[in-house]
């Protein structure tokens, strides 16, 4: 397969995977792995992040009308020092302080971190350990919360564990809806809050990544052709996968995403073992 193709696969298993509890990072390592993909712009960090644009405008796209109205909300807060009894306006300020954890630990951490734990074997570990907490969330939770009932400090709790996402194989939408179910979010609050949460970060680390490409400092030869089509099929699998997912919790738990998670640790390690 050549890197045209195996950049849209990439791009394909980014955008499921960003949005579904199952790890997007720790796909991007054991996908190539198992396919005996050895390109290495394909299996470098630097186009796994950029891939995060797709998934980004895919997260602008499905909650644009959530971001036009909660960044007036928050700039009006701002303005009347006060939140008015709007619950837009607290919701902005719910997510601004859930990101501070991520930022920080992100601009800290984030490349020690990726490249220290980018080991198949130890993402196939993280695989379980994020199935766990997720495991434990579902029966913890009273899942009678929405968003704009969290308190600040619940909050900045939930932004904290997302930093855990640093790790491939935690999860970054797997961590945070864990957060959230502990917080007594209900499932598709969680998710929903989640993915507002994500979105910053998301550009955060996407507009660094890009920085560091444009200036070289990532050590790759950019693909330009591929890595266009990696970012396009990430924005179209990653439209897909939210609504799939926040549809799918509106009935359903988040057990089948903990099954699948200790299925794929099963046949990494076999591979990986054999």
């Amino acid at each position: 397969m050549d890197t045209f193709a195996q950049a849209i696969v990439m791009g394909l298993v980014q955008g499921l995977t960003e949005f579904l509890p199952v790890s997007s990072s720790g796909h991007l390592i054991i996908v190539p792995y198992l396919a005996g993909w050895n390109d290495p712009f394909i299996t470098s960090l630097a186009f796994s992040v950029m891939l995060h644009i797709g998934t980004l405008v895919a997260l602008l796209v499905y909650f644009r009308a959530h971001w036009l109205r909660l960044v007036p909300a928050g700039l009006a807060t701002i303005r009347d020092r006060s939140f008015e009894g709007d619950p837009d306006r607290r919701l902005a300020w719910l997510i601004a302080v859930a990101t501070v954890p991520a930022l920080i630990l992100g601009v800290l951490l984030n490349d020690a971190v990726e490249q220290r734990f980018r080991e198949v074997g130890l993402v196939a570990l993280m695989l379980v350990v994020g199935g766990g907490i997720l495991w434990l969330a579902e029966r913890q939770g009273s899942r009678r919360l929405l968003p704009v009932d969290l308190t600040f400090p619940k909050a900045l709790a939930i932004g904290g564990a997302q930093a855990l996402a640093l790790v491939p194989g935690i999860s970054r939408s797997g961590i945070s809806i864990s957060a959230g179910l502990f917080a007594g979010l209900d499932r598709e609050s969680a998710a929903r809050f989640s993915f507002l949460m994500a979105t910053p970060v998301t550009a955060a680390a996407a507009i660094y990544e890009t920085y560091k490409v444009v200036t070289n400092d990532a050590g790759i030869v950019v693909e330009v052709a591929p890595l266009f089509a990696g970012m396009a099929a990430a924005l179209v699998s990653g439209l897909v996968a939210i609504a799939v997912l926040l549809r799918l919790l509106r009935t359903r738990s988040t057990d089948i995403f903990v099954v699948y998670r200790v299925i794929l640790t099963a046949v990494v390690l076999v591979t990986w073992l054999g």
